[in-house]
């Protein structure tokens, strides 16, 4: 029996990016926890596989097919997960990731990223990954007078890592509409927090951290050597924190704060 502190069984969860690795891994744990859960993204196949294990363990889940870019596509996966569920209570918005033509290399330096490729992949972080949701989920909630929102930084946002350039400067930026969001929304009863991971595989980064034998790269040492647990995360991770600001009763005096979940990544300097 779930833990009352920690009950979302009369929370309408929407995981949008919960076709993902981490993003998954907060759908089972809003689950769990009870929420009724909506999956949102663009491959079905992985949506329902992340249904179909939350459903075996006896959870409420269900996939939407969704487009983050797409104001109109948010609507409709707003409206629909309401027709499903009820209105939505928890946002997560984990959709995001780096771009192979903005990631800077001795073969692609930082002065041949083009502004088009930088804007689309900034665009895919913050607009399709915070701003666009959030303006679709947002206002109704406020209407509702509850809500918990929930967006995914990255240790990137605080000090930039070499190579993913964009992407860090997106991330940044993730933490700073959070905090304005945040303010905008708290007399209304809506919370907006970040959850900052630490280096977490998953099929964004892969590549970076593994070679095709499965061996780690040397980024791969690099980044262990500066995490003070000495090893990568694993998505069950963030579960604790995912379910903490999600749930009205455990966090219900906390917005605008970032949550690190990085194994000490951010607390090593030399």
């Amino acid at each position: 029996m779930t833990d009352s502190l920690f009950d979302l069984s009369a929370s309408v969860a929407v995981v949008i990016g919960g076709t993902g690795v981490l993003g998954g891994g907060m759908a089972e744990a809003l689950a769990a926890a009870g929420a009724k859960v909506a999956i949102a993204g663009r491959n079905p196949e992985r949506g329902q596989a992340r249904c179909d294990a939350i459903t075996s363990r006896g959870g409420m889940a269900a996939f939407f097919a969704a487009d983050a870019s797409s104001r109109e596509s948010l609507r409709a996966l707003r409206e629909n997960v309401a027709a499903k569920f009820g209105p939505v209570t928890i946002l997560v918005n984990a959709a995001g990731g780096n771009d192979p033509r903005v990631t800077v290399t001795p073969e692609n330096p930082f002065e041949n990223i083009s502004a088009e490729d930088w804007t689309a992949n900034f665009n895919l972080n913050l607009v399709g990954g915070l701003l666009l949701p959030c303006q679709e989920f947002g206002p109704a909630m406020c209407a509702a007078g509850r809500g918990s929102i929930i967006n995914i930084a990255s240790v990137s946002a605080h000090l930039p890592l070499s190579r993913v350039v964009t992407y860090s400067a997106a991330k940044a930026a993730v933490l700073n509409l959070t905090l304005f969001l945040a303010r905008e929304w708290a007399p209304h009863g809506v919370r907006v927090n970040t959850i900052t991971p630490g280096f977490f595989p998953a099929e964004q980064n892969r590549r970076l951290l593994f070679n095709e034998d499965g061996s780690p790269t040397a980024r791969a040492a690099s980044i262990l050597g500066h995490t003070p647990m000495g090893r990568f995360g694993e998505a069950r991770e963030l579960a604790g924190a995912t379910v903490f600001l999600a749930s009205e009763k455990a966090s219900s005096f906390v917005t605008g704060t970032d949550i690190r979940v990085d194994g000490g990544f951010l607390s090593q300097t030399i």
